[in-house]
């Protein structure tokens, strides 16, 4: 009896102590937001699906199965992410101001504390500042799996991604993480991209608008102008282009075929922005973001982000608002 109740007593401690080997946890608080939901996904499997937080009182708490190390992206109410790398038996405490994300404290694990001191180092840095900051980083700790979350937010998500730099910084990295799968998967997009390049056809695909109307690449491919993008309710910079198309799209007379992607994670957001909008041509929205498997197979990495094809062969991509709506009026 005295050894049953020593075990049991154990197992308590264990318990209180905090998170068992088989699962990671975050703990979190913020000032100046009292309630909210922020949305979590994984990019590289660790988590199906997306799954959401919930904040009380400035605070959060969230618990996962976990049995191998991986990667999870937090998207706050303002949509900017931050990386938070789990571990097995592994807690994280994120503290932080909701009005400057960019200023967030992730601590508890090294390379959550690595993430941190790099997000600081370049909160007030230039695009080629931080481009040059991403690749010391990896020169400098190329076994951190923090380094491929870094050439996807980084280099490969800028207003103007360098492929070829990313495909080199994820082959230092996997030179010393060979079966990590964030970074084959990473290496994996950008030969998607490459081989979509200028002259090329895009991927075949058939997916489903938010009405059940199967959308086809077919479709596309015979027509004399075609156009798909990304876009969102949360960036104004898509909804602005997204807008300005539906210009573009009145002055074509039917010679220009567009498919939005919808990268809402719900459904309900994407209707009632396009109903506002009045937005006619099939918007495909599969509630999973960045993970969606059709952005995926398109190599589309951003929001916004663009492939314009012209007699079925791609002709661009990734097109600043305003040079795709002056190219598209060229060819209009």
């Amino acid at each position: 009896m005295k050894q049953i109740s020593f075990l049991i007593l154990f197992t308590l401690v264990l318990v209180s102590c905090g998170t068992d080997n088989h699962h990671f946890e975050i703990e979190g608080r913020l000032t100046n937001l009292n309630q909210g939901e922020f949305y979590v996904y994984s990019p590289d499997g660790g988590l199906s699906g997306i799954d959401t937080i919930k904040v009380e009182g400035g605070r959060f708490s969230y618990e996962m199965p976990c049995e191998n190390e991986c990667v999870l992206v937090v998207v706050f109410p303002n949509f900017s992410e931050q990386a938070i790398f789990a571990k097995p038996g592994k807690s994280v405490d994120v503290k932080g101001d909701a009005s400057h994300l960019k200023e967030l404290e992730v601590t508890g694990t090294d390379d959550n504390e690595l993430m941190t001191k790099f997000r600081h180092q370049i909160s007030n840095a230039s695009p080629p500042e931080i481009s040059k900051y991403a690749s010391m980083f990896i020169g400098d700790h190329p076994e951190s799996p923090v380094g491929a979350f870094i050439v996807s937010q980084y280099i490969l998500k800028s207003q103007q991604p360098d492929y070829k730099k990313a495909m080199k910084l994820l082959g230092i990295l996997h030179n010393q993480q060979p079966r990590n799968g964030y970074v084959n998967h990473l290496i994996a997009q950008v030969k998607t991209i490459s081989d979509a390049e200028s002259g090329n056809s895009i991927a075949n695909f058939t997916a489903y608008d938010i009405n059940g109307k199967a959308v086809s690449s077919s479709t596309l491919k015979s027509s004399p102008i075609a156009l798909i993008y990304t876009w969102a309710s949360w960036s104004f910079e898509s909804t602005d282009m997204q807008r300005r198309l539906k210009d573009m799209n009145d002055k074509a007379a039917g010679k220009l075929q567009i498919v939005g992607i919808c990268l809402d994670a719900s459904k309900a957001d994407c209707k009632r922005n396009i109903s506002q909008n009045q937005i006619n041509w099939p918007i495909i929205c599969d509630e999973q973001m960045f993970e969606s498997s059709l952005v995926k197979k398109l190599g589309l990495l951003a929001v916004p982000d663009n492939i314009l094809m012209q007699n079925g062969r791609i002709v661009a991509r990734g097109l600043s608002v305003n040079d795709l709506t002056q190219r598209l009026g060229k060819m209009i």
